[in-house]
């Protein structure tokens, strides 16, 4: 079948703003098609070779980030907390398992959100949902929630910063690891899990003086002193997706620029639909949300519509069942995947299924739910000779009050109105993210 970046528009789609002005978000459009490639085709290849290591368990995958980047919320050290923390998750599971981590940031464009409802009601007043801030403002009034074209210049804006700003930290020293014990975040270093960290940092600083008296050292070797921290979000306002779609001049494929790897979410992956159709003409690595909902056929059709020369690295399909249903609906999946011969790289989304609402209104995850989810999948995996390949997480770097429970983090249902800043759905604070990875390490040692 024929493809072009813009051949989905032929097809159904969901999720998608109601723009008023057509005039204007074509000229959005057109404006966007000039501007330059956040992320070039090389890289997206490499990434895909990253993946197809961590597919046959020769490396981890850590990925995470916010829920919904915002406008308001942008500044240098929100950036750079998330940074140091996947550093800080990165060097734990390197230390425990001996495996290579490769490191996915959902950042520099994870702006739009899926909504249950296309309608939001309070005391009376219906509107438009909020869809993210590169559709619309999530302030509750008849103007805020008008999807507003010129909000994807800014968001382009903004993840352009983004990734300079990544790319600075991984080259210019931060990610050095003489500066291992630069990486533990302030509001962590007192407590006995940034104490248990900065052991572990006291253990590489004695591994790096033994190399650099053996002649390897940051000056050196560049794995040393480098690291890669890759980009991703859900591709879910194509809009804006087809418009950073370009031709590789080396290759001579389609390449989405807007970041290294795009997922599909649970609630647009129609096989007849219209993100199916953007997504199986891109070369970058992509993934796919698989959900309870998901039947083995359906997965198995879905899988050879995205990848159908069966590469390895190509798809990353994303578990998100809930702890309470993934021991029942997840080895019906893998087995059928395992006996066609398919090549995927299985990773866990702990969060998504295990939303809750607390008592007092608050949206929020159960951490031992979160954990819960994350060890039946590794289980699952162990007991059919398969591969977990990695984490997918909403986390930040912050010291934020939106997810209950964890050794380290102690938060109750009366604590959440402390500091819950979210745009949109619970994540995990510094501390539980650290946590989880502790944990995980386990499993390795």
């Amino acid at each position: 079948m024929s493809w072009s970046p813009d051949s989905w528009r032929d097809f159904p789609i969901k999720q998608q703003p109601k723009y008023e002005n057509i005039e204007e978000l074509k000229k959005v459009e057109d404006e966007l098609r000039g501007y330059p490639p956040l992320i070039f085709a090389g890289e997206a290849r490499n990434l895909k070779a990253d993946l197809a290591k961590a597919g046959r368990g020769e490396a981890f995958i850590i990925q995470g980030g916010d829920c919904a980047e915002s406008f308001s919320s942008f500044n240098g050290d929100v950036i750079k907390n998330l940074f140091k923390l996947i550093l800080q998750m990165s060097v734990v599971m390197t230390y425990s398992s001996g495996k290579p981590i490769i490191k996915i940031g959902r950042v520099a464009g994870q702006f739009a959100k899926p909504r249950s409802s296309d309608y939001e009601e309070r005391d009376g007043v219906k509107l438009p949902s909020y869809r993210g801030d590169i559709i619309n403002d999530i302030e509750f009034s008849e103007e805020a929630r008008k999807p507003d074209p010129s909000r994807m210049l800014r968001a382009y804006y903004q993840s352009a910063a983004t990734m300079n700003l990544l790319r600075a930290f991984s080259r210019g020293g931060l990610a050095d690891l003489t500066q291992v014990h630069r990486w533990n975040l302030d509001f962590i270093k007192d407590h006995p899990l940034g104490k248990k960290y900065e052991e572990l940092s006291d253990r590489i600083d004695k591994a790096m003086k033994f190399l650099a008296a053996a002649g390897i050292n940051s000056r050196n070797a560049p794995q040393l002193r480098q690291t890669v921290v890759y980009t991703s979000h859900e591709a879910l306002l194509l809009n804006y997706e087809e418009a950073l779609t370009r031709i590789d001049s080396i290759s001579g494929e389609w390449y989405n620029t807007s970041a290294h790897m795009l997922w599909i979410g649970d609630r647009t992956r129609e096989l007849e639909g219209a993100h199916i159709e953007y997504f199986r003409g891109i070369r970058n690595p992509i993934g796919c949300k698989v959900g309870p909902s998901m039947s083995s056929d359906e997965l198995l059709r879905l899988t050879d519509a995205l990848n159908p020369d069966n590469e390895e690295g190509r798809l990353n399909l994303i578990v998100r069942m809930g702890a309470d249903k993934i021991s029942e609906l997840f080895p019906p999946l893998l087995r059928a995947l395992r006996d066609a011969g398919k090549n995927v790289v299985w990773t866990i989304d702990p969060m998504h299924g295990n939303v809750e609402k607390s008592p007092n209104g608050f949206k929020t995850r159960d951490f031992d739910n979160i954990l819960s989810e994350v060890k039946q999948f590794m289980q699952i995996h162990e007991a059919e000779g398969t591969v977990a390949a990695g984490i997918h997480l909403e986390m930040t770097g912050e010291d934020v009050t939106e997810c209950t429970g964890s050794t380290s983090c102690p938060i109750t249902t009366d604590d959440l109105a402390d500091r819950y800043h979210t745009q949109c759905d619970p994540r995990l604070n510094a501390k539980q993210a650290l946590e989880l990875s502790f944990m995980l390490g386990k499993k390795f040692d």
